[in-house]
């Protein structure tokens, strides 16, 4: 996940899409591995109350391609207006992204972004493919928990304590301890409640 996080610092984002953007990485049969929504918080209610994903044309040429593009350059009707209510909250000009690769078959990542004062630039959408491919690779390779890793995870994610877990794995406390430390190495987490945190956003817990 620190690879992640680094990347977007990097790639700026909220520089480039500053009226905010929504970036979903390794998008299998429902949930994404990774998610980032920076959009109005006005257009999110409207977005998710009014159920327009599915009429919304940006997310069917994402799952339609692979590729950039600008909003302005979708041929997709749009009879519920999705994207002119979106201009009315400063969503005036937007890009799409969509990212594959054949070593994930079935997993797409695929990020919108949006500016209210002009239209992305040819170099911007380039950079912002790039970024999307490099943020798609660089979660494929995150570390992955043992299974006795994530069970110490789970119990200490529902509220148990160490003695608690340790007593109902009939194991020694110590031994507890190592798999949480394991796995905080393996997240590069500080904490036991960080690496909690991070092992939901993977969704291994």
């Amino acid at each position: 996940m620190k690879a992640v996080e680094n990347l977007l610092v990097d790639y700026d984002f909220d520089g480039m899409a500053i009226a905010g953007y929504h970036l979903a990485l390794r998008v299998g049969f429902a949930f994404p591995e990774y998610e980032r929504n920076s959009l109005p918080q006005k257009w999110i209610e409207i977005y998710t109350k009014d159920g327009l994903m599915i009429f919304d044309p940006v997310i069917r040429w994402i799952y339609d391609n692979s590729g950039q593009t600008r909003w302005s350059e979708i041929s997709y009707s749009d009879e519920r207006k999705v994207l002119e209510t979106a201009a009315s909250l400063g969503l005036r000009y937007g890009a799409a992204v969509s990212v594959m690769d054949d070593a994930t078959p079935g997993l797409r990542s695929f990020g919108s972004f949006s500016r209210p004062d002009r239209e992305f630039e040819d170099h911007e959408l380039d950079t912002l493919k790039l970024a999307v491919g490099e943020l798609h690779r660089a979660l494929q390779q995150a570390p992955g928990l043992t299974k006795a890793e994530i069970e110490v995870l789970e119990m200490l994610a529902s509220g148990m304590k160490l003695k608690e877990i340790a007593h109902l794995l009939s194991i020694s406390e110590s031994a507890v301890k190592l798999r949480l430390s394991n796995a905080r190495n393996k997240l590069d987490a500080r904490t036991n409640t960080q690496a909690v945190g991070r092992a939901k956003e993977y969704g291994w817990i």
